[in-house]
C-alpha cells in the first residue's frame, strides 16, 4: 500500500505540491499570529521584570495595561508613599502609549534609576526638559546629541542604555505632563522595598491604612506578571480563533478539492482494487494515507518557514517581539493534520462506496 500511496502522489506532482503549500500556509498563519501576540506579551513581561520594582501602586481605575489609562494620580502621592516603613524607593511614572503601540515613559530619573540603575552605553541622564534616553534598539544607528521626534516634539538624545528597563524611550515626567495635558500626574508608582518579599504584606496594609490611599491598588510585580495572560489581552483569543478558523478552512478546502479530484480520476484504479478483493477500509486507508503524507510534508514546510520568518524579522525588526511559542507549534500541527484528514474523509468514503463493476466500465 505504501508504494501505491507514494506512486499516486509522485504521479501528480503539481497537485501534491499545491496541497502541501496550502497546509504550510495554514501552519504559518497560526504560528505567525501567535508569535506576534505572544511575543508582545512576553516582551512586555521581560521589560517589566527589568525595571527593578518589587511592587507598584496605581489608581483603582487603571487597567492592567498601564499606559492605556490616563495618568490619574497626583505625583505628590510619591511623598506619602516614601513615608511608609520598609519602602526604599518610590518612582512615579507617567506612561503614554502611542497609536503605534510605542511606550513612552515619563520618569523622575533619580528615583527610576534607584529601582535598578540604567546601564549607559553612551551619554548620560537628562540635561534638559527635552532630552530623551533611548535603549540600544531605538538608538541603533544614532548617537548622543541626535534629534528624535516624540509626541510631535523634537527631543535630544542624552543617553543610550541597554534595553529591558520597561520602555524604550524615557523623557522627564514633567515634560510628559506638559505634552499630554497631565501636569503633576502619574500613571503609577513603582516601589522598591526592603528584603522582598518579606515586608510586602506589611507595606500593602500600611498603604491601604494611610488616609486617602484606600482607593489605590497595590500589587507585587509577581502578582502583576502572573495576571498578564492571553485571556487578559484585549482581542487576543478572538483574533487567534479567527485566524485559526480561516487557516483551517483553507487547508480543508484545498485537501478536499485535491483528494476529490484524485478519486474521480482514479475510478478505474479503484474498481480494479475492489475487484481484486480490496475492502472498503483498504480503499479509505489509501486515500487517508495519501492525505497524511501531504499533511506531514506541509506541516514540516510550514514550521520551517515560520522559524525562518521569525529569524528574518528578528534581524530586520529587533523590537517586533516576533517569537514562536513552542506549545503552539504542536497545536498548529494537530489542527492542520485534523483539518486535512477531515477534508479527505468524504472523498475517501466516496471512493470506498464505488461499485467495482461500474468503476471498471467507467471511461
Amino acid at each position: 500500500m505504501n508504494k501505491l500511496v507514494v506512486g499516486n502522489l509522485v504521479h501528480r506532482p503539481l497537485r501534491s505540491l499545491i496541497s502541501c503549500l496550502a497546509i504550510a500556509i495554514e501552519v504559518i498563519m497560526i504560528l505567525s499570529i501567535t508569535a506576534i501576540l505572544m511575543g508582545k506579551l512576553n516582551g512586555f513581561k521581560d521589560r517589566t521584570n527589568g525595571i527593578g520594582m518589587d511592587m507598584f501602586v496605581r489608581p483603582s481605575t487603571t487597567n492592567n495595561f498601564i499606559g492605556m489609562s490616563p495618568a490619574g494620580a497626583s505625583i505628590k502621592v510619591a511623598d506619602v508613599l516614601a513615608q511608609i516603613p520598609h519602602i526604599k524607593v518610590v518612582a512615579p511614572v507617567n506612561i503614554q502609549i502611542t497609536s503605534s503601540l510605542d511606550n513612552i515613559y515619563g520618569i523622575d530619573f533619580k528615583t527610576y534609576d534607584g529601582l535598578l540603575p540604567f546601564v549607559f552605553l553612551s551619554g548620560g541622564p537628562f540635561q534638559g526638559p527635552y532630552d530623551v534616553i533611548v535603549d540600544d534598539y531605538i538608538g541603533a544607528g544614532k548617537k548622543v546629541g541626535d534629534t528624535l521626534t516624540i509626541l510631535n516634539h523634537p527631543f535630544r538624545i542624552s543617553g543610550i542604555v541597554e534595553h529591558g528597563k520597561g520602555g524604550r524611550k524615557f523623557i522627564p515626567i514633567d515634560t510628559m505632563g506638559s505634552l499630554n495635558g497631565t501636569e503633576g500626574k502619574a500613571t503609577a508608582f513603582y516601589l522598591k522595598t526592603e528584603n522582598p518579599p518579606r515586608y510586602e504584606d506589611d507595606v500593602r496594609k500600611a498603604i491601604l491604612a494611610t488616609p486617602g490611599m484606600s482607593q489605590y491598588n497595590i500589587v507585587t510585580t509577581d502578582e502583576y506578571l502572573a495576571s498578564m495572560t492571553p485571556n487578559s489581552l484585549p482581542g487576543f483569543n478572538i483574533g487567534l480563533r479567527v485566524v485559526i478558523g480561516i487557516a483551517v478552512i483553507i487547508g480543508f478546502l484545498v485537501i478536499f478539492q485535491s483528494m476529490y479530484t484524485a478519486v474521480m480520476e482514479r475510478t478505474r484504479e479503484i474498481g480494479i482494487l475492489k475487484s481484486m478483493g480490496a475492502s472498503r477500509a483498504y480503499i479509505v486507508g489509501i486515500v487517508l494515507r495519501e492525505t497524511s503524507v501531504l499533511a506531514f510534508a506541509g506541516i514540516i514546510l510550514g514550521v520551517a518557514a515560520s522559524f525562518a520568518l521569525s529569524a528574518a524579522l528578528e534581524a530586520r525588526f529587533p523590537t517586533l517581539d516576533f517569537v514562536i511559542d513552542l506549545p503552539y507549534v504542536w497545536k498548529a500541527t494537530l489542527i492542520a493534520f485534523i483539518g486535512a484528514i477531515l477534508g479527505a474523509l468524504y472523498p475517501a468514503l466516496k471512493a470506498a462506496s464505488k461499485d467495482p463493476i461500474d468503476a471498471l466500465a467507467y471511461e
